[in-house]
């Protein structure tokens, strides 16, 4: 095909685009027939999931836990010093360490404590993937793996839907 006449077909079809575009019509070398079968599809607007709050989650893994683990007490919001105790500070590391030595008050509550017959795990929300290396995370953590208890973490910005919640559970406590 000779330069010439590509470039005659090139501005044929741009020039068939801006007038379809503005009469809003089809370009004119489609056939008639393909314009009356081609329908007109309107965007959908996609339903955007809202974030569920705190207490939504909680609610959330309240009902699974309640409902896949009869067989433990479930707790929630429990100090970790209900677990752990209050440390003895037999050599004042508290006042003269205090960024290497933490005590068991300054972790984070734990979201749910599963108990049963004296074997326990403990369940941690958060949100964010940073969550769980805030101080008060980590001072939970060290102390429910000190204590030989599973630490079981979901973030709440995952969809952490149900058979994978139970299944994780699972894992950790059987």
């Amino acid at each position: 095909m000779d330069f010439g006449k590509l470039l005659l077909k090139i501005l044929g079809v741009a020039k068939d685009h801006f007038e379809g575009s503005e009469n809003d019509e089809q370009p004119r070398r489609q056939s008639q027939s393909y314009q009356q079968t081609q329908t007109v599809q309107r965007p959908v607007s996609p339903t955007v999931e809202r974030e569920k709050t705190d207490e939504e989650w909680k609610a959330y893994f309240r009902e699974i836990l309640l409902r896949e683990f009869p067989s433990f007490t479930i707790r929630e919001n429990v100090p970790v010093t209900d677990l752990a105790g209050y440390a003895n500070d037999e050599f004042q590391l508290y006042n003269t360490r205090p960024r290497q030595a933490y005590k068991a008050e300054w972790g984070q509550p734990y979201t749910f404590v599963l108990d049963k017959s004296g074997a326990r795990a403990v369940v941690m929300l958060g949100k964010g993937h940073s969550h769980d290396s805030g101080v008060k995370f980590l001072i939970a953590r060290m102390y429910a793996k000190k204590m030989g208890l599973p630490y079981i973490n979901f973030y709440t910005q995952m969809a952490n839907e149900r058979s994978y919640v139970i299944e994780r559970i699972h894992k950790f406590i059987d």
